[in-house]
């Protein structure tokens, strides 16, 4: 049978946990990494063929790829309900295969010399597995409830890797943050799953409609009866799926919820490149992609809350990275905005009429550049993270005020990192251009003002992006820190990702015509640029370019040091997040913690336990008060016989 060997996908790197969890702390360094590599490249070939195979397997009638089940079983029967295992393949889960795959293998390869030394080799290794395993498990999954068991996975190696310098406060504490803002998240998107499954009697997946019509596509989409939810009142579709988009929000760092993103930076820049730019912080906007029927049909005009959220937390995590001085913390600000991008792109995704219409170019085209831009923004953003982690491995600090100059001491990954940062630029011809323009043309269908700030949002990227480049690799050199440790290029192990991501960053936004793979409709989209819109936001992305080359390049920079002097307080307020977290910590713990856990806890303490603690009491003086009527006198005992027996006599006599 085809695709009969795709659950190797999943059990490869489960195996490969499961032997270094139990068994790597006997293994040398080497062995473990061999072995999670190994398993890797296993699962990155088995993902290649099975995406290249579905990708050219024949078109429907319709003009549609077919959506294949190679398996699924059902794992836990519970009524009319049931929680079912499986895999499924379609254009967006095919597509997220080779995401998912290529930059997994890329970090275990490159982590062999960035890692290498580390106590707990064995140990991060494994959990690189692991969280491979769970995301490609989301990616694949059958239905709902699988997406959602998997996506706490994620969460869990997540929590890990994070917190893998675990001696270490701040890894610990960040690894926490995450871990209990994103578990905040995921319990509305649990709320949001129990509703829908409640009315529509099902959480499977079934998109045996493929036409264009939402109408007829959207019915079908869960094996239920969807219309149950309808009938039911017009707003539980849609308050199941906003619910289920704050769990999004959530995991991809949207505002509000994006505070633990940042922190997130203390786990191992390798850890940075694959969970927080490529993989996990995407799984949010897969959420949308794969519910997008849903959206269309029963929820059009919720989308405007996905747009709102994305557009205002793509203006935000720009500035934020704008003033940022820790280069990885710079890099996951612009993941942060980058992300709301492609969630803007599929917000702004609505039908010209009512539902039931088909489909038209303007909904195609926001669907298509949002997954377009997931994909190649995956793979520089990996190359950024990874660049970032050759150069701090150099230098031995995140700062900028401990690099400039390293163009001559790191040239390959001056030019990797270059290349990567005109791409996410969007300058032409690398591939961030021609995803990033798709949304900016979609954003301006939907609305010119919505255009023009993510136009905006765009040159503020091209800034903060050559900031930080000439931050590194020009500037003033920090002669004093490097006389004492020269800076040098990364061993081959961590040269060769950076030059392969960087091969593809450069190629797949041309020589792949990407529309034909994955579009709303499931039919092939033909691309085509907008001029006007390319042009504009090519100039507006080289003057961005040209304003921090004008400022940043040199070695002294005394227009930078002009504008913080003119500008402290908006400069302070960038640096600190425009004070996120001191908000989240006022309304913690003086709003939250004072008004209601204190009470709460008094409740327990003087109520709850107060009221347990008496029975306790209660029944312990009962038993000292009988205490003497079991005391081993056969006299006593008799006693109280001929008591009862006359005391029964009497009642019954009076009866």
């Amino acid at each position: 049978m085809e695709y009969s060997y795709v659950f190797l996908i999943l059990l490869l790197p489960l195996l490969s946990f499961l032997v270094l969890g139990l068994a790597g702390m006997k293994m040398s360094h080497k062995a473990a990494g061999l072995i999670g590599t190994l398993s890797l490249g296993a699962v990155t070939v088995l993902s290649y063929y099975t995406a290249i195979t579905y990708f050219t397997t024949e078109r429907l009638a319709d003009g549609t790829l077919p959506t294949i089940v190679p398996f699924n079983f059902t794992w836990l029967p519970l009524g009319s309900l049931s929680f079912d295992l499986g895999f499924l393949l379609d254009p967006i889960s095919a597509m997220m295969l080779i995401v998912i795959s290529t930059v997994s293998l890329m970090v275990h390869i490159y982590s062999f010399g960035y890692m290498h030394g580390e106590k707990g080799f064995e140990r991060y290794y494994a959990f690189l597995s692991l969280f491979t395993m769970s995301m490609l498990g989301l990616v694949v999954a059958t239905n709902i409830f699988q997406m959602y068991m998997f996506w706490e996975l994620v969460g869990v190696s997540s929590y890990l890797l994070i917190g893998f310098y675990y001696p270490l406060h701040a890894a610990v504490h960040a690894s926490k943050k995450a871990f209990i803002v994103t578990r905040f998240a995921d319990m509305f998107f649990l709320i949001g799953i129990l509703i829908y499954g409640y009315y529509v009697g099902s959480f499977s997946f079934n998109f045996t409609g493929t036409e264009i019509q939402m109408a007829e596509c959207a019915a079908p989409f869960l094996q239920g009866d969807v219309s149950r939810a309808v009938a039911a009142g017009g707003l539980i579709i849609p308050t199941a799926l906003v619910l289920m988009f704050i769990g999004g929000a959530g995991k991809s760092a949207m505002f509000p919820l994006h505070i633990w993103l940042p922190d997130a930076m203390e786990g191992p820049t390798p850890v940075s490149a694959l969970i927080h730019a490529a993989t996990m912080v995407v799984a949010g906007v897969f959420q949308i992609a794969r519910l997008f029927p849903l959206w269309i049909q029963y929820a059009p005009d919720q989308m405007s809350i996905v747009v709102y959220v994305g557009v205002f937390t793509a203006f935000y995590a720009a500035a934020i990275a704008c003033a940022q001085s820790d280069i990885k913390r710079v890099l996951a600000f612009s993941t942060i905005s980058q992300i709301a991008f492609m969630m803007v792109s599929l917000g702004v995704c609505l039908p010209s009429h009512e539902a039931g219409v088909v489909l038209d170019n303007h909904a195609q085209l926001g669907y298509m550049a949002s997954m377009f831009h997931l994909f190649t923004h995956a793979m520089f953003k990996a190359c950024l993270f990874l660049g970032a982690g050759c150069i701090i491995h150099a230098v031995h600090s995140n700062e900028m005020s401990a690099m400039g100059g390293l163009r001559k001491y790191m040239p390959i990954t001056h030019i990797t990192f270059l290349l990567s940062c005109l791409a996410i630029a969007g300058i032409p011809p690398f591939s961030g251009f021609f995803s990033k323009d798709e949304i900016i043309t979609a954003c301006f269908q939907y609305s010119p003002v919505v255009g023009w700030i993510m136009t905006g949002v765009a040159a503020m990227t091209a800034f903060y992006m050559f900031r930080l480049y000439y931050g590194i690799f020009w500037g003033t050199e920090n002669k004093e820190l490097h006389a004492a440790h020269t800076p040098h290029e990364a061993p081959w192990t961590m040269t060769f990702p950076l030059i392969f991501l960087t091969l593809i960053t450069i190629t797949c936004g041309w020589a792949v015509n990407f529309g034909s793979f994955v579009s709303a409709s499931g039919k092939v989209y033909e691309i085509h640029l907008d001029t006007q819109i390319a042009i504009t936001s090519t100039v507006i992305a080289l003057l961005s370019i040209g304003l921090a080359t004008y400022i940043y390049k040199g070695e002294k920079q005394p227009i930078a040091e002009k504008m913080y002097k003119m500008f402290p307080r908006l400069h302070r307020a960038a640096y600190k997040r425009f004070y996120m977290d001191e908000v989240y910590m006022f309304v913690t713990h003086k709003i939250l913690f004072r008004f209601v856990s204190k009470p709460v806890a008094w409740i327990d303490e003087k109520i709850i336990n107060g009221f347990i603690d008496f029975t306790a009491w209660s029944t312990n003086e009962s038993g000292e008060s009988i205490r003497s009527w079991q005391n081993g006198d056969v006299r006593t005992y008799a006693v109280w016989f001929l008591t009862g027996a006359v005391a029964l006599s009497l009642i019954l006599l009076a009866i």
